[in-house]
């Protein structure tokens, strides 16, 4: 039975501050678009996708790739609350050695489906294991977790086509729409909006919603698995630094070393 909405919810408070404790035992790492990604992965791995965490490797899973790969400690903290593997190693994030590298590297880590880091590449290799899947008969779905400001990658647009291209209804972009990137506002930087528009006329389904609540979120990855002969965008609107009134909406919370002090008063925050 999957977990009701208030389930999901503390889940992700959970994983929020996992990623807190990860990024301070690190000393380093992506605060503000791991935080805005945690409703979304909660959503895919308790509410909607076909996952085995005890066999990984199941060949009719649904796939997640991580092209947001800075997000990578959400990703993780979710990963090891789902069982994937034991908490602990949570610890050992960006140490020598560990299977919890500062970008997912799908040899060395239980459950990641793709080895990413550069923003703008990961629809690519999801369209990629989408059209491998419609020629072996398979029925799993491909979902792309990717940051707005790789909007402004233009390989994003190129792998759009070509999805829309193929017709790869097992494709499901999701778009952590948080509006911040590491310099600042994304409509300052290069301004994106209508991006609602512009997914539509690249003819993909189009569906909007607040990134923040699993029971849309949920409701949106039943819509898209109903759609045939497209592939379909979740545009999640979300708040950078979700979660922790100092780091929401604040484009230095994109990349910044976390204190003891600031570690305490974000844990207090989530309690």
């Amino acid at each position: 039975m999957s977990p009701t909405p208030i389930e999901l919810r503390d889940i992700a408070k959970v994983v929020r501050r996992d990623v807190l404790t990860m990024l301070l035992e690190a000393g380093s790492g992506h605060a503000g678009g791991s935080l805005s990604s945690v409703d979304i992965l909660v959503a895919l791995y308790w509410g909607v996708m076909r996952v085995r965490p005890d066999r990984p490797s199941w060949e009719e899973r649904d796939r997640l790739v991580l092209s947001k790969a800075h997000a990578a400690p959400a990703l993780y903290a979710a990963l090891a609350r789902r069982g994937y593997f034991d908490v602990k190693d949570l610890l050992t994030f960006r140490k020598i050695r560990t299977k919890l590298q500062g970008f997912p590297d799908m040899h060395k880590t239980p459950g990641i489906d793709a080895s990413v880091g550069s923003p703008g590449q990961g629809l690519s290799i999801a369209n990629g294991i989408a059209m491998a899947a419609k020629r072996d008969g398979r029925q799993y779905r491909i979902y792309c977790l990717m940051g707005d400001g790789e909007a402004h990658e233009g390989q994003v647009w190129e792998a759009g086509m070509t999805a829309a291209h193929h017709k790869l209804d097992n494709v499901c972009a999701v778009i952590d729409r948080n509006r911040m990137m590491g310099d600042g506002g994304t409509e300052d930087i290069v301004a994106l909006s209508p991006l609602q528009d512009k997914w539509r006329t690249f003819n993909w389904h189009v569906v909007e919603i607040d990134g923040h609540n699993v029971e849309q979120l949920t409701a949106a990855f039943s819509e898209a698995a109903s759609v045939k002969g497209q592939p379909t965008v979740v545009i999640a609107r979300t708040v950078k630094g979700k979660g922790v009134p100092f780091m929401e909406n604040k484009a230095e919370w994109h990349d910044r070393k976390l204190t003891e002090d600031l570690y305490e008063e974000a844990m207090k925050a989530l309690a």
